[in-house]
């Protein structure tokens, strides 16, 4: 007669049946101590703080004119640009095209500080004649306005130059919650 024998059911089931075990030592890893996060949290935040310290910090030498509050004050005739235009940077350089062969050649630019006139205001320079008539009647046919550099007490050159706005599109985030706002529009 042929035995029986019962054998006991082994199942890989068994091992997906129960939760996973895990040791101490991987747990510990998640369960630090409040203290030690409010460390941590501190730390972060004082960096931040820090940061925005530092990248806000305005450095007022001449090589590095990072805010307007900086250039308004380095133009020459500061309180006559406030009151009469605008402050600018002025860059002064020099382009030359050759033809045959075609090649195109940029002197060094030269960044100064200036002011840009409002067209109301070009009578101020009339009565300390700085420009003539005919160069107001000029410019003003052209639908241009006047820039100078240098104090206006020492010979200043001055420019009628043509106000473009093109340019600023690129520097400001027109999205409707942008991050600069608008400037006034002033015809100058």
């Amino acid at each position: 007669m042929a035995r029986k024998t019962t054998r006991a059911q082994t199942s890989s089931r068994r091992y997906y049946d129960e939760p996973p075990r895990s040791s101490n030592s991987s747990s510990s890893q998640f369960n630090l101590n409040p203290t030690y996060w409010a460390i941590i949290g501190a730390v972060f935040i004082i960096g931040i703080g820090l940061g925005m310290v530092f990248s806000s910090a305005t450095n007022l030498n001449s090589e590095n004119l990072t805010s307007t509050v900086a250039i308004d004050r380095s133009v020459p005739n500061p309180e006559f640009c406030a009151q009469y235009g605008a402050s600018a940077v002025v860059t002064d350089m020099r382009v030359y095209m050759s033809l045959n062969p075609f090649s195109v050649y940029v002197t060094q630019p030269k960044m100064v500080p200036g002011c840009v006139m409002r067209r109301t205001n070009w009578s101020v320079l009339e009565d300390q004649n700085l420009v003539s008539r005919e160069q107001v009647r000029d410019c003003k046919n052209r639908m241009n306005t006047f820039a100078f550099t240098g104090k206006l007490e020492e010979s200043p050159e001055i420019h009628c130059v043509y106000q473009n706005d093109s340019a600023g599109k690129f520097f400001r985030n027109n999205s409707g919650g942008g991050l600069v706002p608008s400037p006034e529009r002033d015809d100058f």
